[in-house]
């Protein structure tokens, strides 16, 4: 049977309130009272009861973690390093899935049946309305791989996804290819949309290409394998930019299908710069998203709103870079 309170409280010779203020964060409690109690929980092996405290203290510590792209292999990564960095915090991570929900306002009745303290949006696919919701609704909520804006009307946190759309095509250029494609996600992914006008806007000062684009129905390795055999099939660019890692590792395999050898035969590029994408059989050139700096400065907002739940709005956005690796051909 486990431990109760009044146990402690016997063992310590304190009363129980004491014991109650002893484990509840920010209640006052003398040096040797606690010491006592600590002594006596450590002695009985009794652990506070999260859900009771919560009743005392109008605090649940739950933070719903929220995303809808399970299916992307960068998201197990994700949800480690968010789980992790909130249990060090002393905080609960409450995952959800919304995959095909639609309705913002289902989510927001789903979180509050578990009395959330606050949310984290962890997606660039889910529109910025499902974050204005929760936000509308009262909970502090970050939109971390949000799209960034000069004045966001929640917490953003995450990378310029046009600039990097820039970068890659200013890559590809550097690289000589002249003949070169775009391969984004789904069009309605702010993401995917934002990746795509910086390429253009880089690679509509100079006339002279070939410029080619595309989207995958998913963020998924099977959208990106289809569309590139796709694009095998129509006559393929010399080199592309592959919206996410696991659409361009998707495309890798359609090129492997064909015999045709990457950097060398057709160039890829992609982001986010995942574990598998520095796998040896993979070795794909992308552009680095700080996805744990990312994550760390996404709590850290969150546990200045649980200070502060009138905190006015802020993006906070990371510069990202080239990692060089086998998919395109070297520099000149």
């Amino acid at each position: 049977m486990s431990v109760t309170l009044k146990e402690v409280a016997a063992l310590a010779g304190v009363s129980r309130s004491a014991v109650s203020r002893t484990f509840t964060e920010g209640a006052s409690v003398s040096p040797k009272t606690r010491s006592k109690v600590e002594k006596a929980a450590a002695a009985l092996g009794y652990s506070p009861n999260a859900l009771a405290s919560s009743l005392t203290t109008g605090r649940t510590k739950l933070i719903g973690l929220i995303s809808n792209n399970f299916h992307n292999p960068i998201f197990l990564e994700v949800f480690d390093l968010f789980t992790r960095t909130l249990q060090e915090r002393g905080l609960r991570p409450l995952i959800v899935n919304l995959t095909d929900e639609t309705e913002p306002a289902n989510s927001v009745r789903m979180l509050r049946q578990y009395s959330v303290d606050a949310a984290i949006v962890a997606s660039s696919t889910l529109p910025p309305s499902f974050a204005k919701a929760f936000h509308d609704a009262g909970v502090p909520v970050v939109h971390t791989f949000g799209r960034s804006a000069t004045s966001p009307e929640v917490h953003v946190v995450g990378i310029d996804n046009v600039e990097c759309g820039r970068m890659a095509a200013r890559e590809l250029l550097a690289r000589g290819y002249r003949r070169i494609g775009y391969l984004g996600g789904p069009k309605d992914a702010t993401s995917a949309m934002d990746r795509f006008r910086g390429f253009m806007e880089e690679v509509e000062k100079h006339p002279e290409l070939d410029v080619s684009h595309s989207f995958a129905g998913a963020y998924s390795f099977e959208a990106g394998r289809e569309e590139m055999l796709q694009q095998l099939a129509d006559g393929p660019a010399e080199g592309y930019f592959c919206g996410d890692d696991i659409l361009s590792i998707g495309a890798l395999s359609a090129l492997s299908d064909h015999k045709l050898k990457p950097g060398k035969d057709i160039g890829i590029i992609g982001l986010n710069d995942m574990e598998m994408s520095r796998w040896e059989s993979v070795d794909l050139t992308t552009i680095h998203q700080p996805i744990k700096q990312i994550i760390t400065a996404s709590v850290d907002l969150v546990e200045e709103m649980l200070k502060d739940p009138e905190r006015y709005p802020e993006a906070r956005i990371f510069p990202c870079r080239v990692i060089e690796r086998g998919t395109l051909r070297p520099r000149p």
